[in-house]
């Protein structure tokens, strides 16, 4: 969601600048633009095309120079149109970029226009330029550190001045933002893959920070106005992950993926111990005698299946919470719960806010899921797993959910062996399961031809259902979602038992119903519902084990995975749904990598 890359230099920054671009187009974006410094002038091309007719737009323009900003923007405040797209420019001095939202922007904006300045869009953005220019007074640091005093919300921004030419500043609270450092030049973007190839040494500020970049030197405060240091990583953003190869989307490419994700995730693992999760995890893990899990999307229906591992496997009670909701409702604290934050991208708004919210009623032991080690949650959390993913491009999640269950059901395995609620013997067992764990869902890839066929029927429908029982049931929802992000078809997912107290009324010759049905203790359960979905006419589309005796006939399509998986059944399962996703979407014709309306790193409330 938003992206954001600036430089200073001594060279010319635009093909970094687009490069930058092109490597934060997976967060999701519906314009972009570039301002830069070029003559002692404010120049800027901005689209709402993608970042290759930007940089059509520029090479025809013939723009260049060393000092500049750029940004893809997702519309929050405003359409997605030329004027709302950034940079922002206040007069001929200020040029802006900013990901995040404002929320007293609009008593600002009164103000400003009272003070004589002319909005040219709809977005808070425009606010913050003319807010520092009227704060101006020949240091942009000093202006920027006065604006974010009087702004209410989240943003990360990057400005420069026409007046002083080699300088960003760049200033970010609950919205992430990095500094790059090089060699006579530094940079700042919203994440470190943004800058690889163009550097490896990258500061992660903190909420509050407001940081001067200039050729040879950069320098922060923090939000009481000192000076601080912060640590220089050395990060290495592989920029071959971002590599189509022989696939045709990156979605397609991540879910054939998942087989060596899942394989890098337990790269390490010899034995189930507290100390996978980190330093102090038994001592932790010894005290807690509740689980309180906060996610969004799908990192929450993996929560969800969390909870039927951890309360079976470890007797611990588990809530799940959507992370958006829980922080605005009263709820009863216990400080001997572990607070669980669950995120592909670790920077989730919601999930940090969520976060922030359990730690001030007391709960202070918290582990994260996290598939970036660098990032917020990471930094914030007491103990941590980090899934080895690599870098996901769809936006619809794919190996990033298979990864977060393979760490979530290593959690639960621990938290029953600290517990003593598991035996050594089903330790062994449940390890030697996910070590074999890349080979059979390499085996479930394998029954694509047949999900084809099925996705060439769907792509004709409007609407389709979802059923699960059990462990099961957040994969019928994770299935749900998938399909209508990508395909745009409706879909709905319930629990399999609930089908008589409503869902049935929809059920039609033209509504599919997919049916996640695994041969476990509710297999016969699950078979009442699908006669109740036949006995009025509905199409049946089973994703079954092979030994679960689900004959194929009329209006009931079988697909059969090579083997029960037991505990990790749902991880299997998770896969023919995120093919027919795919290919339902593929059949269609729509926008596979970047669904309308969606971002994939969601940095804003």
């Amino acid at each position: 969601m938003c992206g954001i890359v600036a430089a200073v230099a001594q060279r010319n920054i635009t093909p970094i600048l687009l490069e930058g671009l092109k490597r934060l187009e997976y967060r999701g974006y519906d314009s972009c633009g570039i301002a830069l410094y070029v003559d002692g002038h404010l120049q800027r091309s901005r689209s709402t095309a993608r970042v290759t007719d930007l940089q059509a737009q520029i090479s025809q323009a013939g723009l260049e120079g060393f000092t500049g900003v750029a940004h893809t923007r997702w519309a929050t405040h405003g359409a997605p149109v030329t004027s709302n797209a950034h940079p922002h420019f206040s007069g001929e001095r200020i040029a802006l970029v900013h990901n995040g939202i404002i929320e007293n922007h609009e008593e600002l904006r009164a103000q400003l226009i009272e003070a004589g300045f002319h909005f040219e869009s709809q977005t808070d953005t425009e606010v913050i330029a003319h807010l520092i220019n009227h704060l101006y007074a020949g240091d942009l640091f000093e202006a920027v550190q006065q604006a974010t005093q009087k702004l209410r919300g989240a943003y990360a921004i990057a400005v420069f001045c026409r007046d002083e030419p080699h300088r960003v500043v760049g200033a970010r609270l609950g919205s992430p933002l990095i500094v790059g450092a090089g060699k006579s030049e530094n940079f700042l973007a919203s994440d470190a893959m943004a800058l690889a190839g163009t550097t490896d040494q990258i500061v992660y500020l903190e909420d509050g920070d407001v940081v001067d970049i200039q050729l040879h030197r950069f320098w922060i405060v923090d939000a009481r106005g000192k000076s601080v240091e912060r640590e220089v990583h050395t990060v290495i953003a592989h920029s071959g992950a971002a590599e189509l190869g022989p696939y045709r989307h990156y979605m397609q490419k991540e879910i054939f993926e998942q087989p060596r994700a899942v394989a890098d995730t337990l790269e390490g693992v010899e034995a189930i111990t507290p100390e996978l999760f980190g330093d102090g995890a038994y001592k932790v893990f010894s005290k807690i005698d509740s689980l309180l899990i906060l996610a969004c999307g799908t990192s929450y229906y993996a929560g969800l299946t969390a909870k039927y591992w951890i309360e079976s496997i470890a007797r611990i009670p588990v809530s799940v919470e959507i992370a958006s909701e829980y922080r605005y409702r009263e709820s009863v604290p216990n400080p001997n719960t572990l607070v669980v934050t669950i995120s592909q991208s670790g920077e989730t708004a919601d999930t940090l806010a969520a976060l922030k919210h359990a730690r001030s009623l007391g709960m202070t032991h918290s582990l994260t899921i996290c598939n970036v080690s660098t990032s917020a949650m990471m930094r914030e959390c007491e103990l941590a797993y980090v899934t080895r993913a690599g870098v996901e491009i769809g936006v619809a999640s794919t190996k990033a959910f298979t990864t977060q269950l393979v760490g979530l059901f290593l959690l639960a395995l621990v938290l029953g062996q600290v517990k003593a609620r598991i035996s050594e013997a089903e330790q062994a067992v449940q390890l030697r399961a996910l070590r074999h764990l890349p080979a059979a869902i390499s085996a479930v890839l394998a029954l694509e031809p047949q999900i084809i066929a099925w996705a060439e029927q769907f792509a004709r429908k409007e609407h389709a259902l979802f059923l699960g029982r059990g462990m099961h049931y957040p994969i019928a929802l994770e299935g749900a979602l998938k399909l209508k992000e990508i395909s745009y078809i409706h879909a709905e997912a319930y629990p399999a038992g609930e089908l008589k107290h409503g869902p049935l009324a929809l059920v039609t010759e033209a509504m599919p119903v997919v049916t996640v049905a695994p041969n476990d203790a509710l297999l016969e359960k699950l078979k009442s519902n699908m006669q109740e979905v036949r006995a009025r006419g509905g199409q049946l589309y089973v994703v079954a084990d092979g030994d679960s005796h689900i004959a194929a006939s009329e209006g009931l399509h079988v697909l059969r995975l090579p083997e029960h998986y037991g505990w990790l059944s749902p991880i299997l399962h998770t896969i023919p749904l995120q093919l027919l996703a795919y290919h339902t979407a593929l059949a269609k014709g729509t926008d596979v990598d970047k669904p309308r309306n969606l971002a994939k790193s969601v940095t804003v409330e």
